[in-house]
């Protein structure tokens, strides 16, 4: 067969294709549009909640991602700057690079030990009475609730001879000077963590403890049959099997909020921390968002942080299949 022989039969199998594939994309919207119609009252129910979403979330990360682009600093119109803001975060911001380091060992350091905790202390506190699992469950989810209750570290960690730590290290003779717990460099950061792991029995942990009261017993009974023969048995090959969707969640929720850590370390630690140790990048949005008004500068930081906790979702989703 001739060259051009070959050249006509491609093209003829290329124009045949082409129409096969507008219908499929046509027969593909047609079928949207027609779940969408026989679902229209759950649509219309979720139409609250989609408007308030795209307004108060997509819409500003998108705007957020222009912005990023641009020198803005409030009171001028916004000057098209191009990559200049990434160049300047990754070329010209000492700052900005130890930022990063501090807020990858916080996430490494507190995300996955505060998902481990939450799951094993909501796998004990399950098996208490119904009472005494209540008040557990309200004492460890507490914290969560009350919005700056992390300021009462401050007392237990003032760095004077009053701080209740201090006091009794000195009475002890464990110590002979106080110790700055929240200013040295040598130990701010573990205290950072402690605070944060503490902070962070929350939504995951109550989530849960849904899941746990969600589970078949039945299976359980039967794996009994079957010659399961200890509760720690029964958790691997029963429960967390039925968990998987609620593990998911909790594992999102723990390590996307653990690149958000910034509150604590500038409430505590003091704004600037010393010599920058307990720097992150949520302090640094602040930092040239709320402080000098950099906004577009505040808006490229933020968009990095935006994608980073994206691309961390997408690796916990493929960690954690659900099989879906």
């Amino acid at each position: 067969m001739s060259t051009q022989t070959l050249t006509e039969t491609k093209t003829e199998i290329i124009k045949q294709s082409k129409p096969e594939q507008k219908t499929k994309k046509r027969s593909n919207f047609e079928h949207t549009i027609s779940e969408i119609k026989k679902n229209k009252v759950s649509y219309l129910m979720m139409a609250p909640f989609l408007v308030l979403f795209c307004l108060f979330t997509v819409l500003p990360i998108l705007s957020s991602m222009v912005l990023s682009f641009t020198y803005f600093n409030m009171l001028e119109m916004p000057q098209w700057r191009g990559f200049y803001n990434y160049i300047r975060l990754f070329l010209e911001d000492d700052v900005f690079l130890i930022a990063v380091k501090n807020t990858l060992m916080f996430a490494f350091l507190t995300g996955p030990v505060s998902y481990i905790m939450c799951f094993v202390f909501a796998w004990f506190i399950n098996e208490l009475t119904p009472r005494i699992r209540a008040f557990m469950t309200l004492v460890f989810y507490a914290p969560s609730m009350c919005g700056s209750i992390y300021v009462i570290w401050t007392y237990i960690f003032d760095g004077d001879a009053y701080g209740l730590l201090n006091s009794y290290l000195l009475k002890l003779n464990i110590l002979d000077m106080p110790i700055q717990w929240l200013t040295d460099v040598n130990y701010n950061v573990q205290v950072i963590v402690l605070i944060q792991l503490w902070l962070s029995l929350g939504t995951s942990f109550l989530a849960f403890m849904a899941g746990f009261k969600s589970l078949d017993q039945s299976l359980a009974e039967a794996g009994a049959i079957d010659g399961i023969k200890n509760r720690f048995q029964e958790l691997v090959y029963i429960t967390i099997p039925q968990m998987k969707n609620i593990l998911l969640f909790g594992a999102v929720m723990q390590i996307s909020s653990s690149f958000a850590i910034g509150a604590v370390p500038m409430a505590l630690g003091g704004f600037p921390s010393t010599d920058y140790s307990l720097h992150t990048v949520m302090v640094h949005i602040y930092d040239y968002g709320q402080v000098r008004y950099e906004m577009g500068y505040a808006s490229a930081i933020a968009f990095l942080l935006c994608l980073a906790m994206i691309g961390t979702n997408k690796v916990i989703q493929k960690l954690l299949k659900t099989g879906d």
